[in-house]
């Protein structure tokens, strides 16, 4: 396969990852600020810039010309920027509270990771804008080849996504055996991810196939929410009370994006030297 071809297509793979976790995003920060009904007008932001970064992914994953698309590439920065801004805001909505920085307050304050996923998507979509103007051959991000550092990114995001998962199903107390999971499978992939970077480019079948466990995890976990809706008083007649008193379900898919992110940059070390 061309090299060419190679580094394109993992350009476009992280375009609709990108696309992907800023669809989790929309609709999880649609749902929670509608709930804190929007009292600071800075609430409307993440919805914007996510909304943007959809289309901007929808768009980039189409497209196979080797050059950087300035239009999206000034979104996908926006909404990093803009992850990172909400980052902050969620700290300090945690540390207002009485009792400040506590379990019982990172549990029900704003949470923490949930900006970091826009941060995420932000970043995924702006290295892939910055792949497509690399040479053909011997791509290279950060100083390094290129297949290492995206392996590199998604095996960090992979691990403060399993933060936020852990931090939510340990307030559900694990009630449910299937909760372990996001807490289990992604940092094996994780290790695995980080393991190709670092290591001699050869394939990797088991780090692929843990990938691709955690992309049905993504989806499976949705399913498993919208059960845990169900079975909440009234169930999906009384969605709008139970959509907000019930897991977050757009949260799940946001370990299919990653997991899908870290098979093209497997795909792209493989050919590396």
């Amino acid at each position: 396969m061309p090299t060419r071809k190679v580094h394109i297509q993992a350009a476009r793979s992280f375009n609709h990852s990108s696309a992907l976790l800023a669809l989790s995003v929309l609709a999880d920060s649609a749902m929670e600020h509608y709930r804190g009904s929007f009292d600071n007008p800075a609430m409307y932001t993440p919805l914007v810039c996510a909304a943007l970064s959809v289309g901007a992914g929808l768009h980039g994953g189409r497209d196979h010309r080797q050059r950087t698309h300035q239009i999206r590439h000034g979104i996908y920065l926006g909404a990093a920027a803009a992850g990172i801004a909400g980052t902050g805001f969620h700290v300090y909505n945690v540390t207002k509270r009485p009792g400040g920085w506590s379990w019982n307050n990172l549990f029900h304050a704003a949470p923490i990771g949930a900006p970091m996923a826009l941060l995420l998507s932000g970043a995924f979509g702006a290295v892939a804008e910055r792949l497509r103007n690399e040479p053909e051959h011997d791509p290279q991000l950060l100083g390094m080849p290129a297949g290492r550092a995206l392996a590199l990114l998604v095996s960090a995001g992979l691990i403060g996504t399993v933060g936020e998962a852990a931090l939510l199903h340990f307030r559900g107390n694990f009630q449910h055996r299937a909760m372990y999971a996001p807490v289990c499978v992604p940092p094996v992939a994780a290790a695995l991810l980080a393991q190709a970077a670092l290591g001699a480019p050869r394939e990797r079948w088991l780090a692929r196939a843990w990938l691709r466990v955690t992309t049905a995890l993504g989806f499976v976990g949705m399913a498993f929410h919208a059960r845990g809706i169900a079975r909440r008083q009234g169930g999906w007649r009384n969605w709008s009370q139970n959509l907000f008193a019930g897991p977050p379900l757009p949260a799940p898919p946001g370990f299919s994006a990653l997991a899908l992110a870290g098979l093209a940059a497997l795909r792209l070390r493989r050919t590396e030297t």
